[in-house]
């Protein structure tokens, strides 16, 4: 998939490889620190490389995952990481996380990782249901979630702790047909 920004930089999403693993873990290590709806702050993600590649390697050989990458001129500047259960009776289900730079807010990237998300479980013919978890005040987060279709199924309490200060959740989700 390819963006053009209102910058008229081009944007492409697509599946994350093994060669990915060093720039993944310092974009991921950047945006930590870029924003408290994360679930890791700045230098938390401790994965080695040899651990990234496993993580990719994983990623790519099972038919309900997915991690995919938005960059722009050979740089990530957004990510999605999608994972379903392992057996049977939760491999239909899963859950994401996505991120983009503070730079790239409001341009449009996360939307797009949701939306190549979205047709991916649509053709995989296994995921049926997509979840996901949002802080109660991600305000922007959760308008883009419900105009791509999510809907309020619960609320988690207390589940972030940052700075001191607990935070709820909204717990979401997509039925895919």
């Amino acid at each position: 998939m390819n963006k053009i920004t209102d910058n008229n930089e081009k944007v492409i999403i697509r599946k994350a490889v093994k060669s990915d693993a060093k720039a993944l873990i310092d974009y991921l290590n950047v945006i930590g620190g870029q924003s408290d709806f994360l679930t890791f702050g700045q230098g938390e993600f401790k994965k080695s490389i040899k651990q990234a590649e496993q993580s990719i390697e994983n990623c790519i050989k099972k038919n309900n995952s997915l991690l995919i990458i938005a960059e722009i001129n050979g740089n990530i500047v957004g990510n999605l990481d999608f994972s379903a259960g392992i057996t049977p009776r939760i491999a239909h289900v899963g859950e994401f996380g996505v991120s983009v730079l503070k730079r790239y807010w409001g341009k449009g990237i996360g939307e797009e990782l949701i939306k190549y998300l979205i047709e991916y479980s649509k053709k995989s013919g296994i995921i049926r249901k997509i979840n996901l978890k949002v802080r109660i005040d991600n305000i922007p987060a959760i308008a883009l979630y419900r105009k791509l279709g999510f809907i309020q199924e619960g609320i988690i309490r207390r589940d972030f702790f940052i700075n001191g200060n607990f935070y709820d959740c909204l717990i979401m989700g997509l039925l895919i047909d």
